[in-house]
């Protein structure tokens, strides 16, 4: 069994990858860290953990998780992450990290967008923890920087056509939804029941931090400098994210040739689900699980596609991904403990 532990473990992003490990034939929680509630079991400030997981948050330092953890999930806040990770991986631990400090590999652009990175050195050794593009590459590093969950829904949804040629890459939009779950586990008046229920509004518009991550791998994809409109919005729903993705079609470009590239990219891909011409996802049909479920509609009117794209924020868009990523790091079978059939109602 392969021993995992969990900096920052009282998050939602924290508690999904507690219960998804918990039932994972191949590893075992042994350490899970929390400031808050040290001292407190992880079943007691999650019920729904309750009788599955036996362990204690604690408040330690990066020495002890490494005396007990081969692979280390960092669910911390982004900054927090770049002072600790380094000692991670010079221990030889191998790290999964959810935040966003080694997703850009540029530090001028992530100093842009959020603050000075104090770790640099180690941007060029992560791996953008996409399997659906980077597989191959993830298998081979010690580092994975897992994606954002809004850039999940997006990439995941547009890259076909950007890889294939299909659009024009200055012509693309990103409209996208999101639960509140989002926002994560601390109190905030913007996510409290009151302020979200009833309605529906953006946010951040033209300034969300997730945009350089989002067109650093479009421009990757398209082999060049890709910039996009994006714009999120916050749902009266507790998880899933919604995105909505419009471009403009080379000349001569149908419906068929659209749905071929589609096919033959996702081929094999077991938790990318296509759907049939005229039906569209929606975030009930992926709730509790690590799919992304993809459609589109070719508008012959406007030349424009419109691709609808699925996710559960806090599983393909943050958890189950990183546990992919770790079963691709750790040799296990991709699928390893994120076989689960999404809730639905």
């Amino acid at each position: 069994m392969k021993k995992v532990g969990i900096v920052g473990a009282s998050g939602y992003t924290g508690e999904e990858l507690a219960r998804i490990i918990v039932r994972h034939p191949e590893v075992e929680l042994t350490v899970a860290t929390s400031r808050q509630f040290a001292g407190r079991k992880l079943g007691e400030v999650f019920p729904n953990l309750r009788g599955l997981v036996d362990i204690s948050l604690e408040n330690i330092g990066p020495d002890e998780i490494i005396d007990r953890a081969e692979l280390i999930f960092t669910a911390v806040p982004h900054q927090t992450a770049m002072g600790i990770v380094p000692k991670f991986l010079a221990a030889g631990r191998k790290v999964v990290d959810l935040s966003a400090d080694f997703r850009i590999g540029d530090a001028a652009v992530y100093e842009e967008w959020y603050q000075a990175h104090s770790a640099p050195e180690y941007l060029a050794q992560a791996v953008y923890g996409l399997p659906e593009l980077y597989r191959e590459k993830i298998r081979q590093t010690s580092l994975v920087a897992n994606p954002g969950c809004y850039p999940t829904s997006i990439i995941l949804g547009i890259a076909p056509l950007l890889k294939a040629g299909l659009i024009d890459a200055a012509t693309i939009i990103a409209d996208s939804k999101s639960g509140t779950s989002g926002a994560g586990r601390a109190a905030q008046v913007g996510s409290l029941f009151c302020e979200v229920s009833d309605g529906f509004r953006a946010y951040k518009v033209g300034e969300h931090r997730h945009t350089p991550e989002i067109e650093q791998e479009l421009s990757l994809l398209a082999a060049q400098p890709v910039t996009i409109s994006f714009t999120p919005h916050l749902l009266p729903i507790s998880r899933g994210i919604l995105s909505t993705v419009y471009a403009s079609l080379r000349d001569g470009v149908d419906t068929a040739q659209v749905a071929a590239v589609y096919e033959d990219f996702y081929r094999d891909e077991k938790f990318v689900r296509l759907w049939p011409a005229g039906t569209y996802p929606a975030t009930q049909y992926v709730r509790g699980s690590n799919f992304c479920d993809i459609g589109f509609k070719v508008d012959p009117r406007t030349g424009r596609i419109v691709i609808l794209s699925a996710i559960d924020n806090l599983i393909k868009g943050a958890a189950g991904q990183a546990i992919q990523n770790m079963n691709l790091l750790c040799g296990f079978a991709e699928d390893q403990g994120l076989a689960v059939v999404p809730l639905f109602p």
